[in-house]
């Protein structure tokens, strides 16, 4: 686990240091001020001074600009969306109140509507390490700031995969809780029955703690989609058995080496005191295409799609055209797709059941990371394609955790990428597994 030195004053100093230094456009929207920044890590320092239990002091906090923080316009990746919101959102008001201090908003795929990074007035969001490939999406800049160093945490959302595909193409860590664990009030949102708000860092244990405060215990009364944590007791250290698809079932997508480093993962979880369970997850990836194939994506309709169809020439327009072509779906489509997503869960229930006998599943991350080329030219295909081992998460009340597996020292951005996927609130259980495989 990251441990933080610094004081909150000096941490604010290193992250807006750091963002001016790398120099690269695409990442951030705004910034708050830096004598703004540095007063509110006075009041921090305060508090801990009048013996405040603060356990994000000293940490730095960057927020996807679809989420609100008073002081900041939240535009949705769309300048002409943009609103001065009233309030925090509950979940950056949360981790404020435990030391954390924000520095700014960050890029974001327009709308919550990709997973590539690149659908953006505010410029393509630069990968943190591998320049020329994506920085995923839509939750770029978060994980960008968090892989680059600018920052010691991040706030995006999924929906789709936004809080592990961007997680996966920088080599950092992308928590995507229990559905309604976080408030996701003061968010605009994508599809607002299977939004979540994810979290980023660069380490299992700093990503846990965060989510765990942004949480807290009890229900957002105020977010009509937030529900209760259940009790659950300590699950470290226990013995998990970890279902794990036969790597030939699976699509790299032609990409040899994301195949490869696949294996290699596979080889360090057989290693893990745990076991390895053969599965199919044949009807998990089916049930995704639903996601955006299906009725389902009309809720983006829902929830901006008005303002697309009014402001044209303000919308990026891939993201113009999925979300306006989303409203030609009737309500016995949703119904239909509703009847067939049952049929889904039903078999994803007897996967965890006694039968099946599972705790978790291990799926690649993303089949591979694309270039921006790739993406300009093929916007909707390669989008796609990243979404293969994500899309399905949500629609069936799943929490997942992307992280990078330890490799013989080799660094986190270059190390295999793997996701573990559980049941609702099962979310402790994938921190367990993924703190023992990643990075020390």
């Amino acid at each position: 686990m990251r441990v933080t030195t610094l004081s909150p004053t000096d941490a604010v100093d290193r992250a807006l240091d750091r963002i001016a230094a790398d120099g690269r456009d695409g990442i951030w929207i705004a910034l708050i001020e830096r004598d703004t920044a540095l007063d509110a890590a006075r009041v921090v320092e305060r508090r801990l001074a009048a013996g405040e239990h603060l356990p994000l002091a000293g940490s730095t906090l960057a927020v996807k600009n679809n989420i609100d923080v008073v002081g900041l316009p939240t535009t949705a990746g769309c300048p002409a969306f943009a609103h001065d919101p009233g309030t925090t959102a509950p979940v950056v008001a949360a981790l404020v109140d435990a030391g954390a201090v924000v520095i700014g908003v960050t890029n974001m795929d327009q709308f919550a509507t990709g997973l590539v990074g690149t659908r953006s007035p505010y410029g393509i969001c630069p990968n943190a390490h591998q320049p020329g490939l994506v920085s995923g999406g839509s939750s770029s800049g978060s994980a960008v700031a968090v892989a680059a160093g600018h920052v010691d945490l991040a706030l995006g959302t999924d929906t789709a995969g936004s809080g592990r595909i961007p997680a996966a193409a920088n080599g950092i860590v992308g928590l995507k809780p229990t559905r309604g664990w976080l408030s996701t009030r003061g968010t605009v949102p994508a599809c607002a029955s299977l939004d979540c708000v994810a979290v980023f860092a660069s380490d299992v244990d700093t990503a846990a703690r965060a989510t765990a405060i942004a949480g807290g215990r009890a229900p957002d009364p105020a977010d009509p989609w937030s529900r209760p944590r259940p009790v659950s007791g300590d699950c470290r250290d226990r013995r998990w058995r970890i279902g794990v698809p036969d790597i030939d079932s699976l699509t790299f997508d032609g990409d040899h080496a994301a195949r490869a480093a696949f294996a290699a993962a596979i080889a360090a979880i057989t290693r893990l005191d745990a076991d390895v369970v053969p599965i199919d997850v044949s009807s998990l990836i089916d049930c995704g295409r639903m996601l955006y194939d299906g009725a389902f994506v009309a809720e983006r309709y829902s929830a901006v799609g008005r303002f697309v169809d009014d402001h044209p020439g303000d919308v990026d327009p891939v993201v113009g055209r999925i979300i306006s072509a989303s409203s030609r779906h009737t309500a016995a489509d949703l119904f239909d797709d509703l009847e067939r997503l049952e049929g889904f869960r039903r078999r994803a229930d007897r996967m965890w059941s006694a039968d099946g006998g599972i705790d978790m599943v291990a799926v690649p991350s993303a089949p591979r990371i694309p270039t921006i080329a790739e993406v300009l030219a093929e916007p909707i295909a390669v989008n796609s394609m990243l979404g293969t081992y994500t899309n399905f998460v949500n629609l069936l009340d799943q929490c997942a955790l992307a992280a990078p597996v330890a490799l013989g020292g080799s660094s986190p951005s270059l190390s295999p990428h793997v996701t573990f996927v559980g049941r609702a609130w099962d979310d402790a259980a994938l921190v367990d597994v993924a703190r023992r495989l990643g990075p020390a």
